[in-house]
């Protein structure tokens, strides 16, 4: 089975730091797309950040100049750096990424969540 296993998260002080992973497992020759959502209690899960097959990335207004979404299909692993971070960050953050397999098939996965708190 193909799998994404997130890492990284954890609470950190405004303007502090954080980058999130999410690793890939399994028999995938590379990230054709990754997403970030992030889900707050009593809202909606929301699109944080996305890079494209061609690499093209979008932010969502929220998070643009302070979010920088990357891959490195090498590590079969996809990043979010979340710099300033702000109290309103505070979220469960899931990767989802669809996956260019060795059999010539695709896949979409979703990784577990990991808590982002950003608390003084």
């Amino acid at each position: 089975q193909v799998q994404l296993v997130e890492s990284g998260g954890g609470l950190v002080q405004p303007g502090g730091s954080l980058r999130l992973s999410c690793e890939a497992s399994g028999s995938i020759l590379s990230i054709n797309i990754m997403n970030w959502y992030r889900q707050a209690p009593g809202k909606q899960r929301e699109l944080v950040a996305t890079v494209g097959i061609g690499g093209t990335t979008n932010y969502a207004d929220t998070v643009k100049g302070r979010f920088t979404i990357s891959r490195v299909n090498a590590k079969k692993t996809g990043y979010l750096q979340m710099n300033s971070l702000k109290p309103e960050d505070t979220a469960v953050y899931y990767c989802n990424a669809n996956l260019q397999l060795t059999t010539g098939w695709t896949q979409t996965s979703w990784g577990q969540g990991i808590q982002v708190t950003v608390s003084s």
